[in-house]
């Protein structure tokens, strides 16, 4: 999770150092920049009925947490689980007394139930992504969307990227999102004020031809100011980021086949 400063904790009175390093801890992992356009679904719009309890031991134990957003019972018998900043989750017991940071795993079902909780969390539609800050690549029919994010210097967009070349009956909008430094910005700008710029980012991402930088000087570039203060709302942590058609996303690079698999399965 991302922050933007470092919370200061006034030490209360009784306190050991290492109750009052976790709270530090805790705390600052649960400081966040922007709130995701997240929803409860079905009983996640209710708090639980041991919620007010939880609530009230973990501000009095933990006076410096952010506001909590739902307290919810998980399919395990006596956990709980506690959501912040739209789509932050840890877990505790009935009393608020324990805090668990990690995923929840359904052994039986072979499931990551905390993974699939942050993933429903973090969906956004695809409508509500501001498509006019992204250039498109299409290729064959373009019946199929998807969405990238993406850092172009980053090692993972470029070995996802090669993997997406192979695709056809695709439409893929490219939000540059220069996280990395000051060369991606340089990039960025390059490539967004090309006369081309999915031509321009698909011969340095797949070929490693440099981008001509002669132009964006005198070339717009709010898009990539727009496209940063976005993916900082919505926690876009790292590159790539993907988004599909059902508005879902994927944090990371993922196999070519694994891209067929998600658009077949929104169809």
């Amino acid at each position: 999770m991302s922050f933007s400063y470092t919370p200061h904790i006034t030490t209360p009175r009784g306190w050991s150092a290492h109750l009052m390093a976790l709270a530090l801890c805790i705390a600052a992992a649960l400081t966040w920049t922007g709130s995701a356009s997240a929803k409860d679904s079905g009983k996640g719009t209710q708090d639980a009925p041991q919620a007010k309890a939880i609530r009230a031991s973990l501000a009095k134990q933990l006076p410096n947490l952010p506001a909590i957003d739902s307290v919810l019972a998980t399919p395990m018998a006596g956990l709980f689980e506690v959501r912040f900043g739209g789509s932050d989750i840890l877990y505790t017991d009935a009393a608020g007394d324990f805090l668990i940071q990690g995923s929840l795993i359904d052994l039986k079902a072979k499931r990551n139930i905390t993974e699939a909780r942050v993933t429903e969390l973090s969906a956004i539609a695809f409508d509500e992504l501001p498509l006019k800050d992204a250039f498109v690549i299409k290729r064959g029919t373009g019946a199929r969307k998807i969405a990238v994010f993406e850092d172009p210097n980053c090692s993972y967009c470029k070995r996802f990227e090669q993997g997406l070349a192979t695709l056809d009956n695709i439409t893929v909008y490219v939000f540059l999102y220069p996280i990395l430094g000051a060369d991606s910005v340089k990039k960025s700008q390059a490539i967004w004020c090309a006369k081309n710029p999915g031509k321009a980012f698909e011969d340095w991402m797949l070929d490693g031809v440099q981008p001509d930088t002669s132009k964006a000087a005198s070339c717009n570039t709010d898009a990539l100011t727009r496209n940063t203060a976005f993916g900082q709302r919505n926690k876009i942590q790292g590159t790539p980021a993907i988004f599909f058609a059902d508005g879902s996303r994927v944090p990371g690079a993922i196999s070519p086949e694994e891209v067929e698999k998600r658009l077949a399965a929104i169809q």
